[in-house]
């Protein structure tokens, strides 16, 4: 395990991911959310079918298990929805920070729905999340934006994404599981403009530029996280997932001119806490279990 370069593409991946969210926000300004998300399906699915087809790889494989791999397709076009359209409608700082709370609601799923044993500790670690979650959204208050829901939506949806995942096939290739994610985007885009009655409109040259860069990025941040996963120690790379936010709040301040609250920092403070406490704890697990094994 080479776990320097790989926590160094770790980070790489999630300055990507910042990046592609910045270029998103700036689309949705031009045009309606749902062609967004249909033009963004379109171009990574052509790449990575590309990819896929010069491997000979099927792209739509038959047989046990691939069940999971069309769950996860699913997941993948609902959670898009949410994703591009909280970036629409939700300050990019406020969408970074909740959005962290994913590892705390994949671990609260693996528990519910894969069996996998979270003891009392890790609980009171999610119910922290949660209230630092609570406190950035603030339900019930003046301050409270309606829209911050869908990022709580995103959050769900990309969670039970990676639980299924875990269900996927060890030989199912990347690249088919890549391409079906984006390919999802080609249906739930267009879906979501019917059913709000938006029509698409002209792009210009400029924003089929923005739209390039987007899908690049995108590409080359999976691709980072991929490799970094492949070469590394996954717990020793789990904390440096939320790199993404502080990338993020920066393009936010420094770009858009946006300026969280207090609450927002004390919120983020809490949803980090807790996620990095649930990582020491399942490395401390994995160390008393492995003797045993």
């Amino acid at each position: 395990m080479n776990n320097l370069q790989s926590i160094i593409l770790m980070v790489v991946s999630m300055l990507f991911f910042a990046i592609e969210d910045l270029f998103l926000k700036q689309l949705t300004a031009v045009m309606p959310v749902g062609q967004v998300i249909a033009l963004l399906g379109a171009g990574g699915a052509f790449m990575f079918g590309l990819m896929a087809r010069r491997k000979g790889e099927q792209l739509f494989p038959r047989g046990a298990g691939t069940a999971v791999l069309y769950w996860r397709t699913a997941a993948e076009g609902l959670g898009s929805i949410f994703i591009v359209g909280a970036l629409a409608l939700v300050p990019l700082t406020t969408f970074s920070t909740v959005f962290q709370a994913s590892p705390l609601v994949i671990t609260l799923g693996a528990a519910l729905f894969l069996g996998e044993t979270v003891g009392w500790r890790r609980w009171s670690a999610i119910a922290v999340g949660f209230l630092g979650v609570l406190l950035i959204i603030r339900p019930g208050t003046t301050a409270f934006d309606p829209a911050t829901l869908l990022v709580l939506g995103a959050v769900v949806m990309i969670s039970v994404r990676d639980v299924i995942s875990r269900r996927l096939p060890k030989d199912t290739p990347s690249t088919v599981v890549s391409f079906q994610g984006f390919g999802s985007l080609v249906i739930s885009g267009p879906l979501l403009m019917l059913g709000l009655g938006d029509l698409p409109v002209m792009v210009s040259s400029h924003n089929w530029g923005i739209m390039a860069l987007t899908v690049s990025v995108g590409m080359a941040g999976y691709y980072a996280i991929v490799m970094a996963t492949r070469i590394g120690d996954a717990s020793a790379l789990a904390p440096f997932r939320y790199s993404r936010m502080v990338f993020s709040m920066t393009l936010g301040i420094l770009i858009l001119g946006e300026r969280p609250e207090m609450m927002t920092y004390v919120g983020a403070a809490l949803i980090i806490g807790s996620g990095f406490y649930t990582y020491i704890r399942e490395r401390r697990l994995l160390r008393r279990a492995a003797p045993t094994a």
